[in-house]
């Protein structure tokens, strides 16, 4: 029993939980062992085995609750009202001893355990039958859990992606193109988001967020700094004064993750942006007519909910010819590599010459492997529309 509270749920995938349970059957117990699930139709499916699997071949979907004259019950044990059946074979034929152990978990049935023995080494104690019953509830138990979390990241996953899917509609002088893309399908979603609001005279506030941390918790206050910054962002404040005001509210909830944040305010009337930063990475520019990239600077700031404060704000040309570009750490970080390479690398991409918007975050994607990031990716980019020629 102690080795299977080691060596029987150690990862939340439920494959190699039951892969754990059929060796660890199979190396202490029998010579034989399977799980076998509950499928469609009635079928059961053998999603683990181990040892001499050829014993396990012929074996019947149920153990007869009638037990055949030449069959007699060896032990019965109850398990949630499911009982541990097992069937001795006996004459000249040799067959094999049989145990087959439910798998419930939380009255909800999984499948059985399978443990097989030659006839030679001879039927299974109550003891054993105890040690399997002990072991599979053990797996059940993890499967349990296992799912209840993959529930939760399901729920976590699609708060995110109902946040962050749609973003505020821009002025129609700015055309935007935006990507999530979670960290793999069961990994924990994180605090990544990007927004736009329309603000007067025509101008557009782009901004793109990351909340520390991982989870469902990581979401809520992903939201809770997006509904900010639209209250904040309605005031028409500049950039690094709506970051003041952010990290002064964020700083009154204790509760509150921090979150680095990076504004731009784009003014297509004067060819101009606004750029601030509280601890987030530089934005990008790309020229449309050659595609070559660059990193501009922009005066960073301490996260937000730190309650430091000190943001600073720089206001740089804005042309019809570039497509600039915001996201979140995922996009370039690498485990191992120095953020300046990171960097480097993004500014290094070469767009196609005329490229569209949504182009150029495909190709940042692409180019960078988004999809196998080991952080979850926001990616922002926004230009100017063309203004139509004057008559």
């Amino acid at each position: 029993m102690e080795e299977a509270l080691e060596r029987i749920g150690t990862s939340f995938d439920e494959r190699v939980t039951w892969r754990e349970l059929a060796g660890f059957a199979f190396r202490n117990l029998c010579d034989a062992a399977a799980v076998e699930l509950a499928g469609h139709g009635g079928r059961n499916e053998r999603v683990a085995a181990a040892g001499a699997t050829d014993l396990l071949d012929g074996l019947p979907a149920e153990i007869p609750a009638e037990i055949p004259a030449e069959i007699a019950p060896e032990a019965r044990a109850p398990d949630e009202g499911h009982p541990a059946q097992a069937r001795t074979g006996r004459g000249s034929g040799g067959s094999p001893h049989l145990v087959s152990v439910p798998l419930i978990g939380r009255g909800e049935p999984y499948g059985r355990l399978l443990a097989v023995r030659e006839q030679a080494h001879g039927g299974f104690s109550d003891h054993e039958t105890a040690t399997l019953r002990f072991a599979a509830r053990l797996a059940c138990v993890h499967i349990g859990h296992a799912r209840r979390l993959a529930a939760t990241e399901r729920i976590a996953l699609d708060l995110q992606r109902a946040l962050v899917a749609e973003p505020g509609r821009p002025h129609p002088n700015l055309e935007v193109a935006s990507r999530y893309l979670p960290l793999g399908s069961r990994s924990l979603v994180g605090g990544d988001w990007f927004e736009t609001v329309r603000l007067h005279f025509g101008r557009t506030l782009l901004v793109v967020g990351d909340v520390m941390g991982h989870g469902l918790e990581a979401a809520v206050d992903m939201n809770a700094y997006r509904t900010l910054l639209r209250e904040v962002a309605s005031t028409d404040l500049a950039p690094h004064r709506v970051l003041r005001q952010l990290d002064a509210l964020s700083a009154a909830d204790g509760d509150r993750r921090p979150a680095t944040c990076l504004i731009v305010r784009v003014d297509p009337a004067r060819g101009t942006a606004v750029y601030a930063s509280a601890g987030h990475l530089p934005p990008a520019v790309f020229a449309a007519a050659d595609g070559r990239g660059r990193l501009l600077e922009v005066p960073v700031g301490p996260p937000l909910g730190t309650g430091v404060g000190g943001y600073d704000a720089v206001a740089l040309p804005f042309t019809e010819d570039q497509t600039v570009l915001l996201y979140t750490d995922g996009l370039v970080e690498r485990r191992g590599e120095d953020i300046d390479t990171s960097l480097a690398r993004l500014a290094a991409l070469r767009m196609a010459a005329g490229a569209g918007v949504s182009d150029v975050v495909d190709a940042a994607c692409r180019g960078l492997d988004a999809r196998h990031a080991e952080d979850d990716v926001a990616v922002l980019a926004a230009r100017l529309r063309p203004r139509p020629p004057h008559p």
